[in-house]
């Protein structure tokens, strides 16, 4: 059987446990992995693989794997799929989930190709709990209450601010959906607290939450890569009331992302061409094997 090749687009924390879930699946096989730099300083544990500065120079991509900063993928997907490749990604401002999905459709169809967007634990995993949940108890409300841990997407924001030269972003529960931000920034030369702080508090990522700023010598003296979620709905099943659920779990947070684009990069070849939110896609496509072999096991 034809294994699925896959280009690795960005090789930060997302990238690096990307490799390693594309080593650990039996149906993929890695194309090549695409860094600013190229091959410069190319490191140890890509040794095996191809890697350049741009995705014209990678032979055979099936899909793209874009483990690059949110704010760059509608730009990114939209060049790649014009390619003839599939995209998948871990755009992580819900807000903007819609409107991404609505232009990259365009794109897609165009092309006749399939990007999954999104496709994170949260967004991602936790939107299809969600989901269920609701189906569950159609009536009522759900609290997602994150953490204690790194968040990335709040931690690459941090790190693209004037003035930063690393930092790190951690999510603490208050409940009921509400989080406190601590963020932890080494600071540039010159820089200020104050105004990094503000500008950071500034930043819809963060213009909605309980936002405290410290500066510290070493981010990677307080770096931890754990993190968690805590799912509850209660709502009424029919006319029934107190229907009561609960979803919990503690995560490496790279790791299960990059999983989780290995799954929807899967699954993005038993699509018809378009555009997916992880809620869109049924959850069996996402592991190997036939469904005869997964419900034979599984269900």
């Amino acid at each position: 059987m034809k294994k699925i090749r896959a280009a690795v687009v960005g090789y930060g924390n997302i990238g690096h446990y990307s490799v390693q879930a594309l080593e650990a699946a039996p149906d993929f096989e890695i194309a090549g992995v695409v860094r600013r730099q190229g091959a410069h300083d190319k490191p140890l544990e890509l040794t095996p693989y191809e890697v350049v500065d741009d995705i014209t120079k990678l032979k055979n991509v099936d899909v793209a794997i874009l483990a690059t900063p949110t704010r760059s993928c509608p730009e990114t997907a939209a060049r790649i799929v014009s390619l003839g490749i599939n995209t998948v990604d871990s755009f992580d401002i819900h807000t903007s989930i819609l409107d991404y999905r609505t232009r990259q459709m365009e794109h897609c169809r165009k092309a006749g190709r399939v990007s999954v967007i999104s496709a994170g634990w949260d967004p991602g995993s936790d939107s299809i709990v969600r989901v269920l949940m609701e189906s569950l108890a159609p009536k009522g409300l759900t609290y997602t209450n994150f953490g204690p841990g790194m968040s990335m997407g709040h931690s690459v924001c941090v790190r693209g601010k004037q003035g930063v030269r690393n930092a790190l972003s951690v999510t603490i529960p208050l409940g009921e959906g509400i989080h406190r931000r601590m963020v932890y920034v080494e600071l540039e030369d010159g820089a200020r607290l104050e105004d990094v702080t503000a500008e950071i508090k500034a930043d819809p990522y963060f213009a909605h939450d309980e936002t405290h700023v410290f500066a510290v010598a070493s981010v990677d003296d307080v770096r931890d890569m754990g993190h968690g979620v805590n799912l509850v709905r209660k709502g009424v099943s029919g006319r029934t009331p107190n229907q009561r659920m609960e979803f919990n779990m503690s995560i490496n947070n790279p790791a299960l992302t990059a999983q989780v684009l290995v799954n929807v990069a899967r699954a993005t070849f038993r699509l018809q061409p378009g555009c997916y939110t992880m809620p869109e896609i049924p959850v069996i496509d996402m592991l190997p094997g036939t469904r005869e072999e997964i419900v034979a096991t599984l269900v």
